[in-house]
C-alpha cells in the first residue's frame, strides 16, 4: 500500500511514517514547516518529504491519504482531496485499524509527562526482553528512533495524546488505541484551541476510560482531583494509584537514588541521573504498567537505572566556556515551574538563564498570563521571545528587572551572550525548533 501522510513532520505523523514504512508500505509526505528531530529522521529512513501542500500531489496516487490534524479546510491538497473525493483517513484510526488490532496497548495519557513516562515504559518492556512496539511524541535516547513496529512482540507502547483527531475527528487521539494498561499521569486544563473549558477535557478522559476492558490495568496519579472526577463519573477497570502513601509511591535518598515502596513495603532503590521530582512520578507509573505486562519490579528498577531520557527534555545541548546549554519541551506553567525546579535541584545556587518562547496555541491565546511570571520565579534572569505572544510582556512584569523580552531573535541571542557567564546554566523552553536558537547561542558563546 502507498500512503501519502499530511502533516508528517509532526512527531505523532513522523512516528506513523516510520512504522507504516517498517510494516511494508510505500511512504511519502508533506508538510509546511520542517525542523529536526522529526525531518532528520525521515530523511534517515529515506522517506520522501515535499515541502508544502500543493494539490499537485495528487499526482503521487497513493492507495490513501493520512491526514494529521494540523490540517484543515482551506488546505490547498486537502481540498483537491475532497473535491476528487480521494480516500482519507486520519492517522490514529490507521493506526488502530492496521498497527494495534490484536496488539496489547500500554497507553500513557496526561496533560504533563506523557513522552518521558513512555519512553521509560518501553525501555523497561525492551531491557526485559519483550521487544515492544512504540509511537512515542519525541526521541528516547535508548532507542534514537520515536517509533518501531515490534512485529514480534504482542505489546505496543504509544503516547496517548487527548489534543483532536483531525478536522472531521474531533475526539481525542487517545480514543482510538482500545488499550488494555492505561497510565493517567495527570490533568490540567490545557489545548484552549479546542477544548473550552476544563470539564470539556474531562470528558474527553472519561471516554478514554469507558473502553479499557475489566480485565486491563488503569494505572494513576493518585495526588490528583482531576483524575479523581475522571473516574468517579464511571470506572469499569481496575486502578493502581501511585504517588500517595497508601499506594506506589518513593521517598527521596538524594538527588540521585529514590527508594521505591508499595503500600509501605519496600520494592527496591533506584539510581539514576534524572532530575525532578515530577521524574519519581513518571518512573513510579512506568514500573506499575510494566508489572502489569509481566515484568518484576526489581528487573524494572534495573532498566529505569540505565534509562538515558528524551531528547528535548532537559537535554543538554553543549557547555561554552563553563556555561551548559540545556533544551526543553516545556511550555505550560505547571512543566515550566516543574523544569526550572528540577534544574535549581541540580545546579544549587549557581545562575539559571531561562529562556521561553510562549508557541503552542493556548500560549500564544494568553490563556496563562496569569500563572506565568509564577512559573518562572525560580530562575535567576528570564528572556522571552515574545514575538507571537505580545502579552507575555505585561504578563512578566512582577518579575521587574530580573525579565527581558525580546521581538527579534538576534537582539536575544545578543543580550544572552552580554550577561552569562561560565559556571551559568541556559535553559531554552519551547515545544518547537525556536529557530534554531540553541545553536545560534551555542556558537556566539565560542566567540
Amino acid at each position: 500500500m502507498h500512503i501519502h501522510i499530511l502533516g508528517i513532520c509532526g512527531t505523532f505523523m513522523g512516528g506513523i511514517a516510520a512504522i507504516a514504512r517498517e510494516s511494508g508500505h510505500t511512504v511519502t509526505g508533506c508538510d509546511q514547516d520542517v525542523y529536526p528531530p522529526m525531518s532528520t529522521q525521515l530523511e534517515s529512513q529515506g522517506i520522501q518529504l515535499i515541502p508544502g501542500y500543493s494539490p499537485e500531489q495528487i499526482q503521487l496516487q497513493p492507495d490513501i491519504f493520512v491526514i494529521g490534524n494540523v490540517v484543515t479546510r482551506g488546505n490547498p491538497l486537502m481540498e483537491e482531496i475532497l473535491n476528487r473525493n480521494l480516500p482519507y483517513i486520519s492517522g490514529p484510526q490507521w493506526l488502530s485499524e492496521n498497527i494495534l488490532r490484536n496488539r496489547w496497548v500500554l497507553a500513557v495519557a496526561g496533560t504533563h509527562g506523557k513522552t518521558t513516562t513512555s519512553s521509560m515504559l518501553t525501555w523497561i518492556l525492551e531491557y526485559t526482553g519483550l521487544n515492544p512496539g512504540f509511537l512515542i511524541g519525541g526521541i528516547p535516547e535508548n532507542f534514537g528512533i520515536s517509533a518501531r513496529i515490534g512485529n514480534s512482540s504482542p505489546f505496543f507502547v504509544i503516547e496517548a495524546d487527548e489534543y483532536d483527531t483531525a478536522f472531521f475527528d474531533k475526539r481525542s487521539k487517545f480514543v482510538h488505541y482500545h488499550p488494555r494498561t492505561v497510565i493517567l499521569n495527570n490533568l490540567e486544563f490545557d489545548h484552549a484551541d479546542i477544548f473550552a473549558d476544563l470539564p470539556a477535557i474531562e470528558r474527553q478522559f472519561h471516554h478514554f476510560v469507558r473502553i479499557v476492558p475489566n480485565n486491563g490495568l488503569i494505572v494513576a496519579n493518585g495526588k490528583d482531583q482531576n483524575l479523581k472526577q475522571v473516574l468517579q463519573q464511571g470506572c469499569w477497570t481496575p486502578v493502581e494509584a501511585f504517588g500517595i502513601e497508601n499506594g506506589w509511591h518513593t521517598k527521596l535518598q538524594d538527588n540521585q537514588a529514590i527508594d521505591i515502596y508499595c503500600h509501605g513495603m519496600h520494592q527496591g532503590r533506584l539510581q539514576w541521573d534524572l532530575l525532578g521530582g515530577h521524574n519519581h512520578m513518571n518512573a513510579l507509573a512506568a514500573l506499575i504498567a510494566a508489572r502489569h505486562a509481566g515484568v518484576p519490579v526489581k528487573a524494572a528498577i534495573e532498566a529505569l537505572a540505565q534509562f538515558k531520557n528524551v531528547k528535548r527534555r532537559m537535554e543538554k545541548r553543549g557547555t561554552v566556556n563553563g556555561i551548559t546549554v540545556y533544551d526543553d519541551f516545556a511550555h505550560h506553567p505547571t512543566a515550566i515551574q516543574t523544569t526550572i525546579n528540577g534544574l535549581r535541584m541540580h545546579v544549587g545556587t549557581k545562575k539559571i538563564i531561562a529562556i521561553l518562547e510562549p508557541r503552542s496555541n493556548t500560549m500564544k491565546m494568553g490563556v496563562w498570563k496569569d500563572f506565568l511570571a509564577n512559573s518562572l520565579q525560580e530562575a535567576d534572569q528570564v528572556f522571552c521571545f515574545t514575538r507571537d505572544a505580545q502579552w507575555a510582556k505585561m504578563a512578566l512584569m512582577p518579575l521587574t528587572e530580573k525579565a527581558d523580552c525580546f521581538d527579534d531573535m538576534n537582539q536575544l541571542v545578543q543580550a544572552i551572550r552580554g550577561i552569562a557567564k561560565p559556571g551559568d546554566h541556559i535553559l531554552i523552553m519551547s515545544n518547537g525548533g525556536f529557530g534554531g536558537i540553541h545553536e545560534k547561542i551555542l556558537s556566539t558563546l565560542k566567540k
